[in-house]
């Protein structure tokens, strides 16, 4: 499996993908998913990638052979126009291939993330979909997930704004991969995070993290630390003796469908309405 994430803030965009494509007893296999585009003072394209690798790899080699094609990434004139020719690369890989997949009971499964910044356009960012649409990363939740996304959300929520600042925001996507890792054993080292400043059209900071990344490892172990001092800081739920009347009402709001209600007291949180 994959977990990919992006994203957008006023400071730029942040991508961090993993590399593991299967996972078994026996059998770990590492791809790279994060492929880069880049001519340095007009454009930086970033794309990643998510479910059957030999679907996600021939959308890649098809943008790859049309580069610089008039319909290439290279000639595109907008992110917009990007994820337009990225869907349409699904398509003609779709049209060619899912028939023959299908013979053999195979999804045409794949989903893709694209984004970056052409010329004066803002930064913006693209999820394409198996059938070629795709939807655009928008204010209210300025990030795009792909893969395993569940584990790896609920900081993201929690933290990611526009206005977050770059660092900021890269660590967070750390934080968000390190939860998925610590939960999905599909999901695997090494990854690949990049992290591009508005407006700058080129690509200064990238980096490859493995089980020997010092700030990694640091993050991993202070995270988990952290949550559980916080944990043993808050407190304990306490309970409050209610009369038998009390109970029969708190019954009947919950729905106890038992033929008899409570006639004794009983204990409820305190402050429960």
């Amino acid at each position: 499996m994959t977990y990919c994430v992006a994203l957008r803030l006023n400071a730029g965009l942040v991508f961090l993908s993993d590399a593991r494509t299967n996972a078994g007893i026996d059998q770990i296999s590492t791809f790279r998913k994060m492929s880069l585009v880049e001519r340095p003072g007009d454009r930086v394209i970033v794309m990643m990638s998510a479910g059957n690798l030999a679907i996600t790899q021939a959308v890649r080699q098809v943008l790859a052979e049309n580069m610089e094609h008039e319909k290439g990434l290279l000639a595109a004139e907008s992110m917009y126009d990007v994820a337009q020719r990225v869907g349409d690369a699904v398509r003609f890989v779709h049209q060619r291939d899912a028939k023959a997949l299908a013979q053999f009971g195979i999804d045409f499964n794949c989903s893709l993330v694209v984004g970056g910044q052409i010329g004066k356009e803002r930064c913006r960012i693209f999820e394409v979909y198996s059938a070629g649409n795709f939807i655009e990363c928008a204010e209210e939740k300025p990030y795009l997930q792909i893969g395993e996304s569940k584990y790896g959300k609920p900081i993201l929520d929690r933290v990611i704004r526009p206005e977050t600042t770059l660092g900021d925001a890269a660590k967070c996507a750390l934080v968000s991969m390190d939860s998925t890792l610590r939960s999905n054993l599909s999901v695997g080292l090494p990854l690949d995070m990049l992290v591009y400043k508005t407006d700058s059209l080129e690509i200064t900071h990238f980096t490859h993290i493995d089980a020997t990344n010092a700030y990694f490892n640091n993050i991993h172990d202070l995270w988990g630390e952290k949550l559980k001092e916080v944990f043993s800081a808050l407190p304990n739920p306490v309970w409050a003796e209610t009369s038998a009347e009390e109970a029969r009402l708190v019954s009947l709001r919950v729905g106890n469908s038992m033929e008899t209600r409570p006639t004794h007291p009983i204990q409820t949180l305190a402050g429960q309405q």
